[in-house]
């Protein structure tokens, strides 16, 4: 996926529903935990928007480097708070194929090696890079909205609707083959299939993301939301649990101010990585992943 303008980030404290869905981790994991218990042993399979380029520092190796495999993506943060053992082999521009292919030659193995019938946990937040999707938008639309502006009200919608239409499409079957080859190789580990936040404000546009209005709102509702239902019912289907994150990051879109936001805008991003997950973001994304796993009973 792509980066953007660098630069230095501020503190900014937690959001409000952070801290609400944190107090609520909080309480479930108040639970004591039965005597000689061990930890548990968790994989986190992913692309960037789990392995949280840009939110410093990373893991000091070199396939964490060349991924942005940051200490404080919301595997890591989970894995903490819950007492679990980690194998974060998430990594940046991470497609489905990934999970079963060399991403980066004698660099980072097939995502899904990492797996085995020890495996009692996994996390997969995979998709959007699928068939060019992402990037190819966030480089398609900026062109034509912006850098050489085409005319119309609307003109990425315009351009591109039927390649996301038809990439969607194209996905479907290997994102579900992927949910089932995971449960071939872990086969008594929960599942947890995280979908992907808000990115573009609703009927609004904003000098950080300055694509045309109505392109913008058709981002959010085709890309975005018809991407995470796709998600959302292969994981139905395969009997692994979604990760709802949407709705919860609507008002922490990438047009809002700094501390506000969850993901980074276009222009001026703090990270260096345009449109990913800041550190807030992470955080974010971490509650919502904890609370998924304490529901299912996740604890050592």
């Amino acid at each position: 996926m792509m980066r953007g303008i660098s630069g230095a980030r501020p503190r900014a404290p937690r959001r409000v529903l952070v801290v609400l869905m944190g107090l609520a981790v909080a309480l479930l994991w108040a639970l004591p935990a039965a005597a000689g218990a061990h930890a548990i042993s968790y994989v986190s399979i992913g692309d960037s928007y789990t392995s949280g380029p840009g939110v410093l520092p990373y893991e000091e190796n070199e396939a964490a480097e060349k991924c942005g495999r940051s200490t404080r993506n919301y595997p890591h943060l989970v894995a903490s708070a819950l007492n679990l053992t980690l194998n974060d082999v998430s990594c940046g521009g991470a497609q489905t194929k990934d999970e079963t292919e060399e991403q980066i030659p004698g660099v980072t193995p097939p995502q899904d090696n990492a797996l085995s019938e020890s495996t009692e946990v996994v996390t997969i937040g995979m998709g959007g890079n699928d068939g060019g999707l992402f990037g190819g938008l966030l480089q398609g639309c900026t062109e034509s909205d912006i850098l050489k502006p085409e005319p119309g009200p609307a003109p990425c919608k315009a351009k591109y609707e039927k390649f996301v239409t038809e990439t969607f499409a194209a996905d479907k079957p290997s994102q579900e083959a992927a949910l089932v080859h995971i449960k071939e190789l872990a086969p008594n580990a929960k599942v947890f299939v995280v979908g992907y936040p808000d990115i573009a404000p609703l009927h609004a546009t904003c000098a950080q993301f300055p694509w045309h209005i109505k392109d913008l709102t058709w981002f959010r509702n085709k890309v975005e939301k018809v991407g995470d239902k796709m998600i959302k019912e292969a994981a139905k289907a395969h009997g692994a649990t979604f990760v709802e994150t949407f709705k919860g990051s609507e008002a922490h879109n990438a047009c809002q101010e700094p501390g506000v936001r969850w993901i980074e805008p276009l222009v001026g991003s703090l990270t260096g990585v345009a449109v990913h997950p800041n550190a807030e973001g992470e955080e974010a994304l971490a509650s919502f992943v904890e609370l998924a796993m304490l529901k299912a009973g996740v604890r050592p």
